[in-house]
């Protein structure tokens, strides 16, 4: 996120937050994960492929007995998504999308093979969907965002770890999105949430949260 809080900017152009050596330690998170999981609204932002570049990091995902790349997870509101987005063209790999009930009918029909369409309850259930994940032998899960999702998944008090990129300049714009929105957050000024690590990577800093019982340092 920038300096005041946001995770990208109001136009239509992405705003790039990170550098090469944060961008290589996000590449390596996604190989040792099972899954990554984004917001419909990082999708049509952003057009994410989130995939694992590296081709060592894919070969040793291999011989580990794994798909070279992680399966992605999407999760939908009531909103449609271009079903030519990256997200659903690139990478040989599992694709999930849960969304709310009204609209899974019409996402099935949209996406077809694109991916799998659940049914992920009115509103979307995050914990029936990492149970579901769970049983699909999803044990690790990187949740990239966005701001939506984010706050779902922190005030629902579901993320063991977080990691916390800022990079050194301001956006001051309002009108674009933060890196959470309003909520009723389990850390508050009562119950401080865990610092474990602080990295300096060229211009920017990683902060590194354990904010449950089953963080593994």
């Amino acid at each position: 996120m920038s300096l005041d809080g946001y995770l990208d900017d109001a136009t239509d152009e992405r705003l790039v937050l990170s550098n090469n050596e944060d961008l290589d330690r996000v590449d390596a998170m996604r190989a040792g994960c099972d899954a990554i999981l984004v917001g419909a609204n990082t999708i049509r932002r952003d057009n994410p492929r989130l995939l694992v570049r590296a081709q060592a990091r894919r070969e040793q995902r291999a011989e580990n007995g794994l798909s070279p790349q992680p399966a992605k997870v999407a999760i939908f509101g009531h909103g449609d998504v271009d079903p030519e987005s990256r997200f659903f063209t690139d990478g040989d790999t599992d694709k999930i999308v849960y969304c709310a009930t009204k609209t899974a009918g019409r996402n099935r029909t949209r996406l077809g093979d694109r991916a799998e369409v659940v049914d992920g309850g009115e509103p979307v259930d995050l914990e029936l969907a990492l149970e579901d994940l769970a049983a699909r032998g999803v044990g690790r899960l990187l949740v990239e965002g966005g701001s939506t999702v984010h706050t779902m998944f922190l005030t629902a008090g579901l993320v063991d770890e977080l990691h916390l990129v800022v990079a050194p300049f301001f956006v001051g714009d309002g009108r674009a999105p933060r890196f959470v929105g309003d909520g009723q957050f389990p850390w508050h000024r009562g119950n401080r949430a865990t610092m474990v690590d602080v990295r300096r990577m060229d211009d920017v800093v990683l902060l590194r949260y354990a904010l449950s019982d089953r963080f593994e340092a």
